[in-house]
């Protein structure tokens, strides 16, 4: 049985491992890192794709994995949605998209995952127009539907695009899906990049947030684009010490990821000095990550 006291359950993405690693070495690594979970990655590989057809053999052969090590796969980070969008102008497109969700939400049931994170992007590598944004808006209504059938729950993540780039843009959202399964999972990393003042758009949604992304991330600005990944945790901009702070005040406690990704040999220590880091301003916070 997991002790859910008062320490924060903080989960490791799962490229932050790398990919050649089978999942038992996956889940042991992470757990000998201290994390508590980690997040499933289904984004638009074909090799990550064909996860969605996995048969319930190799579904339960993971679950079991997991429930041999006590190392549960608390969310899933759902990108496939960035290849195949909800708000293409192309029907075929889109159903591709409805298809995804349903097998996604399938497997999170399967595997015991509480929470889909999906992408806020209406279309990702076609024009934007008002049809593509009311296509997005139908498109998350049909997969809450789905969501509330399963009682898995669907955290919006908020963006490195424009399109939903802060919580403020997320309330609006809501306001046409008022269902609690459709909720917001807020990237600090991004929300920062974008110059938002992030503590104030935490307290905003504080109702809707049911999981954090703990990212680092340079600011856009005048002369530069900014960067939104391939950053250790302390190398960006991000102000985790009043972003934890802020957590704290609002007494948050759904689970927080840290998102980072294996690029090199240097991986666990790059993991080891971003996650003490962590545990360090958050004391100072006074939330607890270890």
């Amino acid at each position: 049985m997991h002790n859910f006291d008062h320490t924060f359950r903080l989960g490791l993405y799962e490229k932050a491992i790398p990919s050649t690693l089978a999942w038992e070495e996956k889940i042991l690594s992470a757990k000998e890192l201290g994390f508590d979970f980690i997040e499933i990655s289904i984004d638009e590989s074909d090799e990550k794709l064909q996860r969605l057809d996995w048969s319930d053999a190799e579904i339960y052969q993971l679950r079991h994995l997991c429930e041999k090590h006590s190392f549960p796969l608390q969310s899933m980070c759902l990108s496939a949605h960035r290849r195949f969008p909800f708000g293409s102008r192309d029907p075929a497109i889109r159903e591709t998209a409805a298809l995804i969700m349903q097998k996604a939400i399938n497997l999170s049931y399967k595997l015991g995952i509480r929470c889909i994170q999906l992408a806020g992007y209406d279309v990702y590598y076609e024009p934007q127009s008002e049809e593509t944004h009311q296509h997005f808006i139908q498109g998350m209504k049909a997969a809450t539907k789905m969501a509330e059938r399963a009682g898995v729950m669907l955290g919006v993540e908020i963006m490195d695009t424009p399109y939903l780039n802060s919580l403020s843009k997320f309330e609006v959202l809501k306001k046409m899906i008022p269902s609690p399964y459709f909720m917001a999972y807020p990237d600090v990393g991004n929300i920062t990049g974008w110059n938002y003042d992030t503590c104030t758009e935490l307290q905003l949604s504080a109702d809707h947030i049911v999981q954090i992304h703990l990212k680092d991330t340079l600011k856009v600005s005048g002369n530069s684009q900014g960067q939104f990944r391939d950053l250790v945790i302390g190398e960006g901009e991000v102000d985790f010490a009043a972003i934890f702070k802020t957590l704290a005040k609002m007494g948050y406690s759904g689970p927080l990821v840290l998102e980072m990704w294996a690029k090199d040999a240097q991986w666990t220590n790059n993991l080891k000095i971003a996650k003490a880091r962590l545990v360090t301003m958050g004391q100072q916070a006074g939330l607890s990550l270890a």
